[in-house]
């Protein structure tokens, strides 16, 4: 604990940070709004309520659990909001962006996924949480995603009828 070079971990341990994370969902969730306007709505709005369940899901997680920190024997590390963060924020916007994206959907997952390790892993080398916290936050964060990418399309409007009359049947 507290490894590695300390400029480079420190700067993934603070990916996960609200102030670094929020504005990359936010950025997403308006070019997701602007590129599909009224059909768009409902994803953007699943991923927001995504990163807002996340501090209403760890606190208590944090305060039930009471585990102490790698470097200290306060309690409340189990599991990382900052790992949480970072999942949702990142995973999120990679989730509404990729729907737009024509050539080499590939890069936003990956990109998602590189600066959720590189959070992880600065969170874990620092020493400010165990490598279970961590993970356990991935996990929770997992379910999250899932719900907020699947549960809109779930509940989308069917397609409106056309009103062009219908051909004469021959």
């Amino acid at each position: 604990m507290g490894d590695g070079p300390t400029g480079l971990t420190e700067f993934f341990a603070d990916l996960g940070n609200m102030a670094v994370a929020l504005p990359v969902l936010a950025a997403a969730v308006v070019y997701t709004l602007w590129r599909g306007g009224r059909s768009a709505v409902a994803s953007a709005a699943a991923a927001v309520l995504a990163m807002a369940a996340v501090p209403a899901l760890v606190a208590p997680l944090k305060s039930w659990i009471a585990r102490p920190g790698p470097l200290t024997q306060e309690s409340g590390y189990y599991p990382s909001g900052h790992a949480a963060t970072a999942a949702v924020a990142y995973c999120g916007a990679a989730l509404l962006v990729s729907a737009y994206v024509r050539r080499h959907r590939w890069w936003p997952p990956l990109l998602a996924l590189v600066l959720t390790l590189a959070t992880g892993a600065g969170l874990i080398l620092r020493g400010y949480h165990w490598p279970l916290d961590v993970l356990g936050s991935w996990c929770l964060c997992a379910l999250l995603l899932l719900l907020s990418h699947r549960l809109p399309a779930r509940y989308r409007r069917p397609p409106r009828a056309s009103r062009a009359p219908a051909a004469p049947d021959r």
